[in-house]
């Protein structure tokens, strides 16, 4: 290939099949992130619960843990929302979207998913 000469993805690289990678990314990111997100608001709600019993006047201070907890969901509801948006429609029954596109929005989904 010279330099300079346009670059053009063919079907081997841009196969029908690639949208539901950013598709299952999006669901993934999304699903793991708020199933984080319960957890920690179910841990943080059980030691703010234990804090009450035992020391009542340090409750308002473990209320950010509950707080930040609601965040890392939000957060992943937010990157699967960008990564939804990158996922393109075909154009006359072309394809534009990547196989490695695909899988790095799978990557990216499980990353921020597991992360929270």
């Amino acid at each position: 290939m010279a330099y300079g000469e346009e670059v053009v993805a063919g079907y081997e690289t841009c196969p029908t099949w690639a949208p539901i990678l950013g598709f299952l990314a999006a669901g993934l990111c999304s699903t793991l992130a708020n199933f984080g997100a319960a957890w920690g608001t179910w841990k943080s709600g059980l030691g703010l619960c234990s804090m009450g019993v035992n020391h009542p006047r340090g409750i308002v201070k473990n209320l950010v843990a509950i707080i930040m907890a609601g965040v890392l969901g939000i957060y992943g509801l937010i990157v699967s929302i960008i990564i939804a948006g990158g996922v393109t429609n075909p154009d006359n029954g072309a394809n534009t979207y990547s196989q490695y596109t695909g899988w790095a929005h799978v990557c990216a989904g499980l990353c921020c998913g597991l992360s929270c």
